[in-house]
């Protein structure tokens, strides 16, 4: 008797497979080949009786459709036997992960999008956010539960950066150790059913962008109109320009991190 031991797996996944014999000594050869309902072969194995029982884990291959089979051969007995069907179920497939844009912005509302193969709709899936680090140390950023819907995960977040943007190594800081200023980035990845995508950073690497307003005020509290400026970014770029009438100015997209404000006038 050759018996799965369960009636359906996933593609790719793993089952028990159990054979029981009478009369067969200790030690006999037994020929273990896995087939598919065409009889396409999937691969084979030799392996011992031992006390009229044999119990071993098989690994489904991916590429196994519809149904599997075990047929197990005692070739000094002559003997054979196929077991029932193992129904296979296509496995879990999460591809196309994708931000709806490529830079973010405090307060944006970013949507996140992938698609599914292999899961009904209203599975539970998990989406994880991730700052990237160049070593590999990732940093989680947050863990957002949703269900899979017409074979798609779609989910929004709103941007936000929670460390302090002072932290952030400058273009000169890191020059020390031969590497340049990078901002940071994110990725993400999603998991259904212990399948973990995303992990190469397939989403592509969201871009943090900021913004700085400058305030110049004497020591009365007045503003100072129509003041020049430069502004020393992270990156070790500049930008420059000329206050308002009420002392003030705004930069937008800029590298995130820390900065310095020149008044070369004053």
């Amino acid at each position: 008797m050759v018996v799965w031991g369960r009636q359906a797996v996933t593609a790719g996944g793993k089952v028990e497979l159990q054979v029981f014999t009478c009369f067969v000594g200790n030690g006999s050869e037994m020929k273990i080949e896995l087939t598919d309902k065409a009889g396409k072969s999937h691969g084979s194995f030799t392996d011992q009786i031992s006390g009229n029982r044999f119990w071993t884990e098989v690994k489904v291959p991916a590429n196994a459709k519809v149904e599997l089979y075990a047929t197990v051969r005692l070739p000094k007995h002559g003997l054979s036997k196929k077991s029932d069907p193992l129904i296979v179920i296509p496995a879990v497939q999460i591809t196309n992960l994708k931000w709806s844009q490529k830079e973010a912005r405090r307060g944006d509302v970013v949507k996140l999008t992938a698609d599914v193969k292999g899961v009904q709709d209203g599975a539970e899936a998990t989406v994880d956010i991730l700052e990237y680090d160049a070593d590999g140390a990732h940093d989680p950023i947050t863990k957002l539960p949703t269900l899979v819907a017409k074979s798609k995960i779609e989910i929004e977040w709103e941007y936000e950066y929670h460390e302090d943007t002072d932290e952030i190594p400058t273009d000169e800081e890191v020059k020390r150790y031969g590497n340049k200023y990078n901002p940071p980035e994110c990725f993400f990845t999603v998991t259904i059913e212990g399948l973990v995508a995303g992990k190469k950073q397939e989403s592509g690497l969201l871009l943090f962008k900021d913004w700085v307003d400058i305030v110049l005020k004497d020591q009365t509290g007045s503003p100072i109109p129509k003041e020049d400026y430069v502004l020393h970014l992270p990156d070790g770029s500049k930008r420059q320009g000329t206050l308002d009438d009420e002392g003030t100015a705004s930069e937008k997209d800029v590298p995130p991190g820390p900065y310095t404000v020149e008044f070369p006038n004053l």
